[in-house]
């Protein structure tokens, strides 16, 4: 899917990390949410309340989810979950694009 139709997107963006973790929240009409945004190169650490499907849009990195001790590899075109109620290290080398959604 290149576009969402018919959906709420949150003006004021999230930002964390100084700004080096950017995103926005799209809200659809079914009650679900996703997020839209930008990794500058580094290495970040999340906690996930709900389970996270991350979608790579561009750019490419490795993660590593909590509990386990093997850095994966991604790139364009790749996703991963991260399981509710965890946490995950993400490190990129360049700008990337992902697609983040919620639940499910």
């Amino acid at each position: 899917m290149n576009q969402f139709d018919n959906v709420t997107v949150i003006k004021k963006a999230n930002l964390y990390f100084d700004g080096k973790v950017t995103s926005r929240t799209v809200l659809f009409s079914d009650g679900s949410k996703k997020t839209l945004g930008i990794i500058m190169p580094g290495t970040y650490e999340f906690g996930t309340a709900d389970k996270e499907i991350m979608e790579i849009l561009s750019g490419s990195g490795r993660y590593l989810i909590s509990g386990s001790q093997e850095w994966i590899q991604f790139r364009e075109g790749d996703r991963f979950v991260v399981p509710a109620n965890s946490s995950f290290q993400i490190e990129t080398a360049e700008i990337t694009d992902y697609c983040c959604s919620y639940g499910n």
